[in-house]
């Protein structure tokens, strides 16, 4: 009796343990691409051509359409998120937007906080005064006050140049626009402002400034994403590529400009 309980003792373990060897273990899933319901843009609403509200207080610009066009070849709805320009690295990394894409400079410091595409555009440095002013060259700026947007690239421009070195002063202001009357009004002497804002805004008053040929130095624009949001990076710069190749940046480009000054 006991050989027959052992024998059929023994039986069952070895079939328990040949079935469990039996059994393959599932593979594990594969990981599913995350798909981008929507994109939130943080921007600087006064800042155009590159992103400004219009007469009727719409959101409109160059970085605009461009940011539509990439969405929409995402599947993603886009959503323009006005902030504080100063203040962009803690609204990316804070995760209150997931873009910024507003005439963004690349710049070694920013790349330490901040993830870019390629370079889709050459900016420059340029200095406007107005069309009575001294200043000629950039020479003309020592013991001047020089006005700037604060948080742009503009404030890095001047600081490291030698030049920069020797003006009064640096008024920085909240946006261009009010730059740009503080200028008209004799409160600033010069202003350094991205090339294609100031250029913008100039040609809208012709006769009223001037702008010199010296300048702060020749830049690019990034889009900007959080450092580990590669994913979403990969995406936006497909879609940049894209829109470079079969011409839509063009397109939107020359609405802008009236030339394809998409690099």
């Amino acid at each position: 009796m006991k050989k027959q309980i052992s024998w059929l003792v023994a039986a069952l373990v070895t079939g328990a343990f040949l079935t469990a060897c039996g059994k393959q273990e599932a593979a594990p899933a594969a990981a599913k691409p995350v798909v981008l319901a929507k994109i939130v843009v943080g921007l600087d609403d006064n800042f155009p051509p590159m992103g400004f509200r219009d007469a009727k207080n719409t959101l409109v610009g160059f970085d605009i359409d461009l940011a539509r066009e990439a969405a929409k070849r995402l599947g993603a709805e886009v959503e323009f998120k006005p902030i504080d320009w100063n203040a962009k690295e803690a609204e990316l990394g804070g995760k209150r937007v997931d873009v910024l894409w507003n005439g963004l400079t690349i710049t070694e410091k920013r790349k330490e906080q901040i993830a870019f595409t390629t370079p889709y555009l050459e900016n420059r440095q340029i200095i406007v005064v107005t069309a009575q002013s001294a200043i000629k060259v950039k020479a003309d700026l020592a013991g001047k006050v020089v006005g700037l947007q604060e948080g742009s690239s503009a404030v890095e421009a001047v600081e490291k140049d030698a030049a920069g070195k020797s003006i009064k002063s640096l008024k920085k202001f909240g946006d261009n626009v009010t730059a740009l009357m503080d200028l008209s009004t004799g409160r600033l002497d010069a202003l350094v402002v991205d090339e294609v804002v100031g250029r913008y805004y100039t040609a809208k008053k012709p006769g009223e400034y001037s702008v010199l040929d010296e300048h702060f130095g020749t830049e690019e624009y990034g889009v900007g994403v959080r450092k580990d949001d590669l994913e979403l990076l990969g995406k936006l710069q497909k879609a940049m590529d894209e829109m470079k190749k079969d011409g839509a940046a063009a397109r939107i480009s020359t609405q802008w400009f009236g030339k394809d000054i998409v690099k």
